[in-house]
């Protein structure tokens, strides 16, 4: 097991990595454990304020993130500190992702639909970290040869033009194929090349005067809602917690 862990993770020089992505999982799920025992009322948990203010726990991995970040920066590239490092940018990343959409919305909505965000960022990273611990490198530049290395021309050209499938899959909606097209090479052509979601810039650019094109879409996320939509909730679920229950207005309108 030494061994192994020497010849792919040391000697590479992915330890730093394997320990932030580590750390930032672990984190992530102690603090969802840790938040639902909270809103459950059991175990000695619960929640940190300073008088009437709640402190979210964003505030410290927002200080441990940085931290971690300039501790990277100025420390040695070898030896202890870089994991050290490592671990106390990871944990302070898993607890500012983990409220991640308290930062979008600039409201507490941790408990709320609005709040599944952070669930599905937090996964992301996790996924891209781990493509690139696999081996895997932004725009697949160590994918090339010595020899093709050299060839300067080649290797910015194969930039610009999977960046360009990247804009093309944002622009379509394809906002995780986009993601992850950043790191495995070309997967954001997949986006690029298909049809755009209803409510994306390219569908109310492109399928404005095209109602075929537009009921073909409407359509294909109608299917894709139906099949994968309630699949991944479950998924959320289970791992961020359920929601809140959206009251009825309806019935408070009546009152």
């Amino acid at each position: 097991m030494g061994h192994w862990l020497y010849r792919n993770l040391v000697e590479p020089g992915k330890l730093p990595l394997f320990l932030a992505l580590a750390s930032f999982v672990v984190t992530f799920v102690v603090t969802r454990v840790v938040v639902r025992l909270i809103r459950a009322g059991k175990g000695p948990f619960g929640n940190v304020k300073a008088g009437d203010l709640h402190i979210h726990h964003v505030v410290p991995g927002v200080v441990l993130t940085v931290i971690g970040g300039f501790g990277a920066v100025a420390g040695s590239r070898y030896g202890f500190w870089p994991c050290v490092s490592a671990v106390v940018f990871g944990v302070g990343t898993g607890l500012v992702l983990d409220e991640f959409a308290l930062i979008l919305h600039l409201d507490d909505v941790y408990w709320t639909e609005d709040g599944r965000k952070s669930v599905e960022v937090v996964v992301v990273t996790a996924a891209l970290l781990g493509l690139m611990l696999s081996g895997f490198s932004p725009l697949g530049v160590n994918d090339l040869s010595d020899q093709e290395a050299q060839n300067r021309a080649s290797a910015i050209g194969t930039i610009v033009l999977n960046f360009l499938f990247v804009l093309l899959a944002l622009s379509k909606g394809k906002a995780r194929t986009a993601v992850f097209g950043v790191i495995v090479p070309f997967i954001a052509l997949v986006g690029a090349v298909r049809l755009a979601k209803p409510a994306s810039p390219w569908a109310r650019r492109f399928y404005r005067h095209r109602p075929r094109a537009r009921a073909r879409s409407r359509l294909r996320a109608y299917r894709h809602d139906r099949r994968w939509a309630v699949r991944a909730r479950r998924v959320q679920e289970w791992i961020g917690g359920k929601p809140d229950p959206v009251p009825d207005r309806s019935l408070s309108d009546r009152r």
